[in-house]
């Protein structure tokens, strides 16, 4: 072992991974292998051997492209490029737009039938979504948000990929043209870590240097105003917000919806899926949105004001939801057990704990927003352990070219 590192090998690429890698066979071990397709022979060279049951490596060139394969939609990511040296961000840019959004629909039926022991009756039929508006086929220009860090001469870039190495760029173009702008790629920026740039709804694009004070943005979906730190989080692509909006207001069951009880929207930022389903049910909605971080609940009690039942909370949501079940009296556990629970967590999923929270207070239904299948096909593997079933479920290419997506599904018992 490890002397194959470095050494450049060919392979026959044949399904995809979790992660925009693809799997490939090299005398029966398995090879995880980046910039390849499904279906292609590629030459690539070997990054890590260290373990004996699998090894990395990134394609430097295509014996057997894939139909599906295209020039990359960045030069600086380009297969051309050394792979120490391609910008990260854009993993799935070499393939055509349609299949992108196929082999994301891969990696979410398998992780979902997988792990998640979830039946083809439900994931029969399902299909990354493209976001209305996201028709042109180069999936460029949706970014509102980009971070650049800085290297040790002061230049901004993006890292390359899968390592903490600056790349230099001429171009953002996955970002939407008033970031790529904004972002001062030839500026230098001593002495700082990174450099965000951003483009909220209202007010122009704004860069924000290392740890600057932070300033209030505003954002929008339909008519209606969002504010939050200009560092805070909100949803990247320019359209995301609104589809998720739409989405959690269609899979919300109408039928087991009340809106007296008591609803929650958890890791709620600043309100937007508390927004969406005030906005569906009317008025006397009444949801609690619970977020950990203190000044986007402070934005998400402003963005809320409208609905008189409406209320923001600063809580971790595992020791949050744990009080609540602990303390519930009579009535407040009824009005739990006609609850709808819509939760948006991190990338890691919400976890065992929070997963028995949420069923131990017997929800009438259950909208969880994911944005990796993985920890989602594991939550929902719990959920089904305690009499939850995935009863509906869409997925959205909220990041195109980019290996992730957005699943949005809705459990009940």
């Amino acid at each position: 072992m490890g002397d194959m590192q470095g050494q450049d090998v060919e392979l026959d690429v044949t399904t995809i991974a979790h992660g925009g890698i693809s799997v490939a066979r090299l005398d029966g071990r398995v090879v995880f292998v980046t910039d390849a397709i499904p279906g292609e022979r590629v030459v690539a060279r070997i990054t890590d051997d260290r373990k004996k049951s699998f090894w990395r490596a990134d394609t430097v060139s295509v014996v057997e492209a894939s139909e599906h394969r295209r020039p990359h939609v960045w030069d600086a990511a380009s297969i051309d490029r050394d792979p120490a040296q391609r910008a990260g961000g854009a993993e799935f840019g070499h393939i055509a737009l349609p299949h992108q959004r196929e082999l994301k629909r891969q990696v979410l039926v398998d992780a979902l039938t997988r792990m998640g022991h979830l039946d083809a009756s439900v994931t029969d039929g399902v299909s990354v979504e493209a976001l209305a508006g996201d028709d042109d086929l180069s999936g460029t220009r949706w970014r509102t948000r980009i971070r650049l860090h800085v290297d040790e001469s002061g230049r901004p870039g993006p890292f390359a990929a899968r390592s903490h190495t600056v790349v230099p760029v001429d171009d953002l173009p996955l970002a939407t043209e008033a970031v790529e702008e904004a972002a001062p790629l030839e500026q230098l920026f001593p002495g700082e870590e990174q450099i965000d740039i951003l483009a909220p709804a209202e007010g122009g694009a704004r860069l924000i240097i290392g740890s600057q004070a932070k300033t209030t943005v505003r954002e929008r979906v339909g008519d209606r105003e969002f504010q939050l730190d200009d560092g805070g989080f909100w949803q990247v692509h320019r359209l995301a917000a609104t589809t998720l909006t739409e989405a959690v207001q269609d899979l919300v069951d109408p039928a087991r919806f009340d809106p007296r009880a008591m609803n929650l929207d958890l890791y709620g930022g600043v309100g937007l899926l508390a927004a969406a389903v005030g906005d569906r049910f009317g008025q006397a909605t009444r949801i609690t949105s619970v977020e950990s971080d203190p000044r986007a609940t402070d934005h998400a009690a402003e963005n809320l004001q409208e609905w008189i039942g409406a209320t923001a909370v600063t809580g971790r949501v595992e020791r949050w939801i744990s009080q609540l079940a602990s303390t519930a009296s009579a009535g407040e556990r009824e009005r739990l057990n006609r609850a709808t629970v819509v939760l948006d967590p991190p990338r890691s999923g919400a976890g065992k704990d929070v997963v028995m929270r949420i069923a131990s207070i017997e929800p009438a239904q259950i909208i969880y927003v994911a944005c990796d299948p993985v920890a989602l096909a594991r939550d929902v593997a719990l959920f089904a352990e305690r009499g939850y079933r995935v009863e509906a479920l869409r997925a959205f290419d909220l990041f195109p070219n980019t290996h992730h997506l957005e699943t949005v599904v809705r459990l009940s018992r």
